[in-house]
């Protein structure tokens, strides 16, 4: 159920209404600034999309461009760098404003400062709402209410980030490994974690 209702009473369009989703692979198309986070919403005001920037911590890089908002960035983005691509994105679904959030390795490939803005913006979008966060990095789900651990299409292990520390297993060498990687020792798990977050 979504909202008390059964997810089969929905129709496809009334459902994808309701869905929001931000993946690595970001999708923007060769128009404006403003144009790219109004994908969802045509008819939204220049101060709603610069609300939404801000909240995806997008409006001071988008204010330092020559044209602002109405900044041409080119096919699928080229013109901006991999976490500016990833705010607009944010930027996007915060003004769309989903129901129900679905995030897919959204902070995969970023540098270390890029990662840490977008967390940022990630939990000010996830506020209120349910979200489904898909990740190789556990630092993206280790807040979450719920971690579902999946290998090969099966589910490993459930619960809080500290309850399977402290169960032990595949999430607990996951976590060990990735601090290991930060070191550079180690190489990732291709293991998947995907992780609800109850708003």
């Amino acid at each position: 159920t979504l909202d008390g209702r059964d997810l089969r009473d929905y129709d496809v369009e009334s459902f994808r209404a309701l869905l929001g989703v931000v993946e690595q692979d970001v999708f923007l198309f060769d128009g404006t600034i403003a144009q790219n986070i109004a994908y969802s919403r045509k008819q939204a005001s220049i101060d709603e999309i610069r609300g939404a920037a801000e909240v995806a911590n997008a409006l001071e890089f988008i204010d330092r461009l020559p044209d602002g908002m109405s900044s041409l960035i080119g096919e699928r983005g080229v013109r901006l760098s991999g976490g500016q691509r990833q705010r607009l994105a944010i930027a996007r679904a915060v003004l769309a404003d989903p129901k129900l959030l679905i995030l897919d390795e959204a902070t995969s490939n970023l540098d270390t400062e890029s990662e840490q803005l977008i967390q940022q913006s990630l939990g000010r979008l996830m506020k209120g709402r349910t979200s489904f966060v898909i990740a190789h990095r556990l630092s993206t789900i280790a807040g979450a209410d719920l971690i579902v651990v999946l290998e090969n299409g099966r589910i490993l292990q459930t619960g809080t980030h500290q309850e399977l520390m402290d169960l032990g297993g595949k999430y607990r060498t996951m976590v060990e490994q990735q601090v290991k990687m930060t070191l550079g020792s180690v190489k990732p798990s291709p293991t998947r974690a995907a992780s609800p977050h109850h708003g």
